[in-house]
């Protein structure tokens, strides 16, 4: 048990706080004197432990590569750990109505058509790798799940605030619609370059 598996489990002990935490957050962020509620610093809290799992991500498969401690445990549970991160926050928002359903619908389910693509391909020593694409869709799904939980927390109202004399909310929401874009293209992208993997008939894959 490494430090870069180690990051991994951490990731997920501390979704599992995040969505206790966030599950049961009210939503009043400020008691009768103006002042923050305990209510707040439960949020806070919350989000500050969503960013660090998120960062987790980030490094723990750069130090498992950089002190080649890359193990079998660490390839099954860091693309897990990274769906029940995404899987968790995004329903969080659902939930606190910070987007729509149907969003969380599709990414989720691109999320879990790769990783099958890629239990598939490992059976057959085939490793797929992340592209520029799909670092691209998690640096976008990292950008909205901070700036969901900014909202969140209250530090600003994507509902009921203008920017440019343009509802904040319909930003939001053209936002969210180009990173669903990239993620389903990334997606599909991985399926054609990787067609043969689940193209090739089964009797030529056992020679």
């Amino acid at each position: 048990m490494n430090i870069p598996n180690l990051l991994t489990i951490g990731r997920v002990v501390m979704v599992m706080i995040f969505v206790i935490l966030a599950a049961n957050a009210g939503k009043v962020f400020f008691d009768a004197e103006g002042m923050p509620s305990s209510v707040y610093y439960v949020r806070l809290t919350a989000y500050i432990l969503a960013i660090l799992a998120g960062l987790t991500d980030l490094v723990d498969g750069y130090l498992a590569r950089r002190w080649n401690q890359i193990t079998d445990f660490g390839a099954l549970m860091d693309p897990l750990a990274d769906k029940v991160f995404i899987t968790a926050t995004m329903l969080m928002a659902v939930e606190y109505q910070l987007m729509p359903a149907w969003i969380v619908v599709l990414v989720i389910s691109r999320e879990f058509m790769v990783t099958g693509l890629r239990t598939m391909a490992a059976k057959h020593n085939v490793v797929i790798s992340a592209d520029r694409w799909g670092k691209l869709k998690t640096s976008l799904q990292m950008t909205m799940l901070a700036i969901a939980g900014g909202s969140w927390v209250g530090w600003f109202d994507l509902r009921h605030t203008k920017f440019a004399g343009v509802e904040l909310w319909t930003l939001w929401i053209i936002f969210l619609c180009g990173i669903v874009a990239v993620t389903v293209f990334s997606g599909l992208a991985y399926f054609v370059r990787y067609r043969h993997v689940f193209m090739t008939p089964a009797a030529e894959k056992s020679e």
